[in-house]
């Protein structure tokens, strides 16, 4: 009963299984949100080098027979997160099921990592209807195959697309100007991305009541501004607590995540999955880890020593990451091992690699 939603579906998309492929034709699946979308957009633009391919989005959210035929025509399908329909949805041998997946590398423990009994099934049905699960490095794909509960055979290396955003030319200046513009804050200022993820245990969500924020701007306010990057879920449950400060700029709704890491000198974070990426970029992360023991024991883990290996300095209090940042206190000599075992090649190229396979 728990996935009879999915089933029927699926069973509605087998319905248009009579219609031939289409060659050309590539679906990407999609919420109406367009969250995730990012590595679409890449794949979408290396497929627009190759020919004329016609591209189509199917939003999960909605239910159209135009959409179930184009997707049923498709040649080649790609996601970008979870979508459990694809379980019940016999796709003909000559489409290819290409699994993207948001997030680089491997963090916090996930999927078949974390959950048991009918999910673990449901799972392993996914990804027997996937036919490719892109990574970006050969060192996590243990975790992947357990994660998505899928054979090694199918895990592709072969980077993630929307990280070859970075090798393309920005104008770095012009984007500070129209960020600084657009939030009223001083150019020369230096720019702290703070991106807290969301807990469980919802006390532990309020970042402001673990961070001085008065101290904060106090000794770091004539250099540095805070621009605040929340978790939807945090931003949902405090809209009210969080958004009366006026001691920081909140880019919650900042529509680029990517431009704002660009933009920042330096990341705070805590368990999120940002600082793999941030790492890339070789600046300077701060772990504001004030609930460290209890995150521990009550989240679902991470596949990693936490401790020993995050690329960044820890810290525990207001104080701590105050003078972490006065003193230039990085520890930033960990990022380039860390980011050697989530990414094989940092290259501009992962977009091109992906295409290049699955077209050969």
């Amino acid at each position: 009963m728990k996935y009879i939603k999915h089933k029927l579906y699926g069973s509605l998309f087998n319905l248009f299984k009579v219609f031939p492929i289409n060659e050309n034709k590539i679906t990407f699946i999609i919420d109406s949100g367009e969250s995730f979308k990012g590595n679409l957009d890449y794949i979408k633009k290396e497929f627009e080098k190759r020919g004329n391919f016609e591209f189509n989005f199917f939003y999960k959210d909605k239910i159209s027979f135009n959409a179930f035929k184009n997707l049923a025509t498709s040649k080649y399908v790609f996601l970008n997160d979870n979508f459990f329909p694809i379980a019940f949805m016999n796709f003909k041998n000559q489409t290819k099921v290409v699994q993207l997946w948001h997030a680089p590398g491997a963090s916090k423990k996930f999927g078949g990592s974390v959950v048991s009994g009918d999910d673990i099934l449901m799972l392993s049905k996914i990804s027997k209807n996937t036919d490719y699960l892109i990574s970006s490095s050969k060192k996590i794909e243990n975790y992947y195959a357990e994660a998505f509960q899928i054979d090694k055979s199918k895990i592709k290396p072969l980077g993630l697309p929307r990280i070859d955003y970075y090798f393309e030319n920005h104008n770095l200046k012009k984007l500070k100007e129209d960020f600084s513009k657009k939030y009223g804050i001083n150019p020369q200022k230096k720019i702290i991305l703070y991106a807290p993820t969301f807990r469980e245990e919802k006390q532990y969500n309020d970042v402001f009541n673990f961070l001085d924020l008065k101290k904060f701007n106090e000794v770091l306010g004539s250099d540095y501004v805070l621009a605040l990057r929340l978790h939807p879920k945090i931003k949902d449950f405090y809209k009210e607590t969080i958004e009366s400060r006026e001691e920081y700029i909140d880019c919650s709704d900042y529509p680029s995540e990517q431009e704002l890491m660009m933009l920042s000198d330096i990341l705070i974070t805590d368990y999120s999955s940002i600082m793999i990426e941030f790492g890339i970029l070789d600046k300077p992360i701060i772990f504001f880890v004030y609930d460290l023991d209890n995150y521990l024991q009550t989240e679902r883990g991470f596949y990693y020593d936490f401790k020993k290996t995050v690329p960044g300095k820890l810290v525990y209090d207001s104080d701590e990451l105050i003078n972490a940042i006065k003193n230039n206190d990085f520890d930033k000599d960990k990022i380039p091992g860390f980011i050697k075992t989530q990414f094989d090649a940092i290259d501009g190229k992962s977009s091109k690699r992906v295409v290049d396979f699955l077209l050969d």
